[in-house]
């Protein structure tokens, strides 16, 4: 039997058995699952290596309508109130606030993030200003790092935090548990 035909049979014998393919996804080598200001479940954040740096996937709902700013914190906690916890953003250059000040940016400013009418949202962005592990832009060093949602969006030039409002969900990034 020719290769080709192997796989007909497979598949053929899958559709029979009632199995359909399983699509195999890269594992996140970091999250953060997200939560509001009462403590409910609002989306996830995950980092995955990307080439030769990172890439972001945010999904969120029970968000209001609109655009959001999202940033990568400098301290892994989402403690205190309005989420004081996870400090300022990312930021081990000293620079100002926004993606697009010319004497920016932090290394925790990102793009907004889109919710539409029906409270879901999803991104995806490359990180080329932080990293996993190691150094001053490490995600999950010492101390972490939390991905924070804010209410408004972010004008990319104010500084500290580009005029986006309180903080409205928080998560601590965690490396996953080992695979066994």
């Amino acid at each position: 039997m020719t290769r080709p035909q192997t796989l007909t049979v497979l598949l053929a014998a899958c559709a029979l058995l009632g199995a359909r393919p399983v699509r195999t996804q890269q594992r996140a080598d970091a999250t953060a699952d997200l939560r509001d200001a009462e403590g409910r479940a609002v989306g996830r954040a995950e980092v995955r290596r990307a080439g030769s740096g990172l890439a972001l996937h945010v999904a969120v709902h029970g968000l209001a309508p609109g655009a959001h700013a999202m940033h990568v914190h400098a301290v892994g906690s989402c403690e205190g109130a309005g989420f004081a916890g996870a400090g300022g953003h990312v930021n081990p250059d000293g620079r100002q606030h926004g993606m697009e000040n010319p004497a920016g940016r932090h290394a925790g400013d990102l793009p907004n993030l889109a919710v539409g009418t029906d409270s879901v949202g999803r991104a995806d962005v490359p990180l080329p200003t932080v990293t996993l592990t190691g150094g001053s832009r490490a995600l999950l060093d010492a101390d972490g790092s939390a991905f924070v949602i804010h209410a408004y969006p972010d004008d990319n030039r104010t500084d500290p935090a580009g005029t986006s409002g309180p903080r409205i969900a928080c998560g601590v990034f965690r490396a996953p548990a080992p695979a066994r």
